[in-house]
């Protein structure tokens, strides 16, 4: 039987990259599009558990996509357990527009957040992220991005995992494409932080504050990590575990209690 692929986002249904990675897939297996039916950027693993979701099936340029009246995860438990009916072989999530890079990524990425969904449901996942400026992230429709190198890398690691399953211990791999890549490919370990946060301050014409948070990148990366690989014109493949339990002695945490 041909296996089974889940292809979701967190940019919504009439994003360029969704699209790209359903043309990088084809002929990989029988593939399902669920996806938000509205930008879900930075919504982390937030689920709908106070409000219905609402399924429509449209039709986006040729493909049959599942929009799904939540968020990302939303998308990935409906994917699975109602439109397919059954946990896929693979789901991946992306192509994203802008990377998603470093710890703060992990929990707050609609992107990384809903792979990491589809590997505690028990799925192979990746979270494919692609390197942007600023101005254009978080983009609702169709625009001319290059996926070319993007949707070659995507292809390549699908086609791995669909044949030889993940590495023990890894319950997903979150891949980032930067913008003028150089060919080189690095498994890499997350930076710590990738902004310096920032809150702007402002004020509305009635005279009230309000805020915006946002962030300056931070110029400097250690080796090793997601942000110095794109800073150097590498794809990042990191391995992420769905377990954060701290690697610690736990001794030490109990004799606080004696």
């Amino acid at each position: 039987m041909a296996p089974k692929i889940l292809i979701t986002n967190d940019d919504g249904l009439y994003s360029a990259g969704l699209k790209a990675s359903y043309e990088a897939l084809r002929g990989l297996g029988e593939i399902y599009v669920v996806a938000p039916a509205v930008q879900k950027s930075g919504v982390g693993r937030s689920m709908s558990i106070m409000e219905p979701i609402r399924v429509s099936e449209v039709n986006v340029n040729g493909i049959k996509v599942y929009a799904v009246d939540g968020t990302p995860t939303d998308a990935v438990i409906i994917g699975i357990h109602e439109v397919i009916g059954e946990v896929p072989n693979i789901t991946i999530s992306g192509i994203n527009l802008g990377e998603n890079l470093s710890t703060e990524a992990v929990t707050t990425s609609g992107t990384v957040c809903a792979a990491l969904e589809a590997a505690t449901q028990g799925s192979n996942a990746i979270a494919i992220s692609m390197e942007l400026p600023d101005v254009e992230k978080f983009e609702l429709f169709f625009k001319p991005y290059d996926f070319g190198f993007a949707k070659e890398i995507l292809r390549s690691i699908a086609r791995v995992v669909l044949k030889k399953g993940m590495p023990m211990g890894v319950d997903v791999l979150n891949v980032n494409v930067p913008s003028k890549p150089n060919g080189e490919v690095e498994v890499t370990r997350l930076a710590k932080k990738m902004y310096k946060t920032r809150i702007e301050k402002r004020y509305d014409p009635r005279g009230r504050k309000y805020y915006w948070i946002s962030g300056v990148e931070r110029k400097e990366a250690e080796k090793d990590t997601d942000i110095h690989a794109l800073k150097n014109g590498k794809v990042s493949i990191t391995p992420l575990s769905i377990d954060l339990t701290a690697n610690v002695d736990f001794d030490v945490i109990r004799s606080w209690f004696e």
